[in-house]
């Protein structure tokens, strides 16, 4: 089987994930805690960023604490590959930071081999992708799509508001619109990503290249009931507000069966109840609603279903429902001359890879609204993601990480 004329050292990408993996970590639960814009998301930018100043890049971050490494001209636009630091709480120790990471190693296999990229390539750590106050923040902010209505106006699950969470870390709200690129100023954005999904491991591939990513609506419920004696109140006089979200979940399956496709999903992961007491009828339940498809013709269906569902056992219970959309992010093909790209160049250097599509959300969903982007998938173990048993197998992941780093060799048109 061929190799890759030129390929990533993988005992320094393990020291570099290592080394980010620095911040963050449980002893108890084994999981990372690296919320965006927490202490241990800005020091792991910090300590990051000093790796790619050691590199001789030029570093800089912008308005929305988006980290930067540039290799190459100093003028003109960019190869852009990278993807997120920041993680969910108690997550994995390669979501996000192993593509941060993958690209650096990329661009140190590159000068320490001596070539030289004729268009630049930015190393990039985007922020808050994990959605803490909802959508992507980071790469949203350098295409533009933030506003300062939504920046004012975001909030996290626990209540913090997005502004007081940056000012906190000695941040500036008002200047994440300015994190905008130039149109033209970025040529290709490039990201490297576990599954997160159990396909590639099932079919024994190291690489996915993905042709579409599914939209991601993120929806926030609440049904308010009466809060009573759960000893003293029968049942049929109850407002029970998690009688009622337990029967909204119940709808789930036979909505999918029935509005849905082999892409849709449906998930109720954030639950508040109030009060929270074992003797106590709850009075209050607070929910997030995720709902994903790669077909917005679907997503729209599902959310008008779901809420029609929602809407009517409030009323059964007696309870009253209010709904929120916290963002919608839209479902969109990556761009196809990119992925046929990397497909020839997985071929050519013995590298096995599949097309897929993508369940989850990720920065190239976002940048391809801005420039042509492209997204690597490694297998995870189990399809398991978003937790302390996340992991992917080290010879998987040398082989993703040669394909991104002949795809930055080539789109760069770099040359000794």
């Amino acid at each position: 089987m061929p190799q890759p004329a030129d390929t990533i050292n993988l005992e320094r990408l393990k020291a570099l994930l290592g080394g980010v993996n620095r911040y963050g970590f449980d002893p108890e639960t084994g999981g990372y805690n690296r919320p965006g814009f927490s202490k241990s998301d800005l020091d792991c930018r910090a300590w990051f960023a000093a790796q790619m100043e050691e590199d001789g890049l030029t570093v800089w971050k912008d308005g929305a604490l988006n980290l930067f490494g540039r290799f190459g001209s100093k003028e003109g636009p960019c190869i852009m590959a990278g993807s997120h630091l920041d993680t969910v709480v108690n997550g994995g120790a390669y979501d996000g930071s192993l593509g941060a990471c993958v690209a650096l190693e990329c661009v140190r296999t590159m000068k320490e081999a001596g070539l030289e990229p004729a268009t630049a390539i930015e190393v990039v750590a985007t922020s808050e992708e994990e959605g803490r106050f909802g959508g992507m923040l980071g790469s949203q902010a350098i295409t533009g799509e933030v506003t300062p209505d939504w920046i004012d106006s975001a909030v996290d699950a626990d209540g913090i508001k997005l502004t007081d969470a940056m000012r906190a870390n000695g941040l500036i709200p008002e200047q994440v619109p300015d994190a905008v690129r130039p149109s033209g100023s970025i040529k290709a954005f490039l990201e490297l990503h576990i599954e997160q999904g159990p396909i590639l491991e099932q079919e024994k591939l190291p690489i996915g290249i993905v042709e579409e990513v599914s939209g991601v609506c993120y929806l926030e419920l609440v049904l308010s009931g009466i809060a009573n004696h759960s000893g003293t109140t029968p049942m049929h006089l109850r407002a029970d507000a998690f009688a009622g979200l337990a029967e909204v979940s119940g709808t789930i399956g036979a909505l999918i069966q029935d509005h849905g496709t082999d892409q849709s999903r449906i998930t109720i992961g954030h639950v508040e109840l109030s009060p929270n007491h074992p003797h106590t009828i709850p009075g209050k339940a607070v929910f997030s609603a995720i709902l994903r498809d790669t077909s917005e013709t679907v997503m729209v269906a599902l959310k008008s279903r779901f809420l029609e569902n929602a809407t009517a056992i409030a009323s059964r219970h007696g309870l009253k429902l209010e709904t929120a959309e916290r963002s919608w992010l839209s479902p969109l093909k990556l761009d196809a001359e990119l992925a046929e790209r990397m497909s020839a160049l997985a071929e050519r250097h013995g590298l096995p890879a599949r097309r897929m599509p993508s369940g989850a959300g990720h920065d190239a969903q976002t940048m391809q609204r801005f420039c042509p982007s492209g997204l690597i998938f490694v297998p995870s173990r189990n399809g398991i993601s978003h937790a302390p048993e996340e992991h992917s197998d080290w010879g998987d992941i040398e082989k993703g990480a040669n394909l991104m780093l002949q795809a930055l060799i080539d789109l760069s048109g770099a040359t000794r």
